[in-house]
């Protein structure tokens, strides 16, 4: 399905293929060759989604575009189920792993892999071919990997990574009551989507959607 959002029409050419349940919401740019399974979204919220060329976003994968941290992937990039790419930078062939997470601001370098539920924190910069192990996290610029028992550690590090300013713009202590009430209104924009696949309407989205 493609959705236009804030004025903004997903791009699809005519040599990618979007799955018939995939969502592709607002400016969202495919690259040649694309491929976007069963149940993945590609949702630009006030910030772009762009891929290069060869990339397969699996299914049920979450890629998000935000102000100030749109979501960009290279060339020959994978995916994985179930994972989540939010506002974050992927550069060239890169394996983003089943349930794996990278936060905005993120960058992964070319030929990184991120494994199984592997997470890239905000604004964490990830050294070109680097692996990060299953279940472990990154953070910082450049990253240091912290396996998951190393969790004092990693919140010295992560305390100074301003995780609810960077993603929310809120300050830490922020009640959920104040930021439910920004995310509602937030959200509410897309109250205002248009369906843009239905037959005959002049979809921009070419034989391969």
């Amino acid at each position: 399905m493609l959705l236009e959002h804030r004025g903004s029409r997903p791009l699809v050419p005519a040599s990618a293929y979007v799955a018939p349940t995939a969502v592709l919401c607002g400016a969202v740019r495919l690259g040649e060759r694309a491929r976007v399974l069963h149940g993945a979204v590609l949702t630009a919220e006030d910030g772009e989604v762009r891929t290069g060329e060869d990339v397969v976003v699996m299914e049920h994968a979450l890629v998000r575009g935000r102000a100030g941290h749109p979501a960009v992937l290279g060339d020959a990039v994978l995916i994985g189920p179930h994972a989540h790419v939010n506002g974050a930078t992927v550069d060239d062939e890169v394996f983003v792993a089943t349930g794996a997470s990278l936060f905005p601001g993120a960058h992964a370098g070319a030929g990184c892999e991120l494994r199984i539920n592997s997470v890239l924190h905000v604004g964490s910069r990830l050294a070109p071919g680097t692996v990060l192990p299953i279940g472990w996290i990154a953070a910082g610029d450049p990253a240091e990997p912290f396996s998951p028992d190393r969790h004092d550690e990693l919140w010295e590090r992560q305390r100074e990574m301003d995780f609810p300013g960077t993603v929310y713009g809120v300050p830490r202590g922020t009640t959920m009551r104040e930021l439910m009430g920004r995310q509602v209104e937030y959200y509410g924009a897309h109250r205002e989507d248009r369906v843009l696949d239905e037959p005959g309407d002049g979809s921009p989205g070419g034989p391969g959607v």
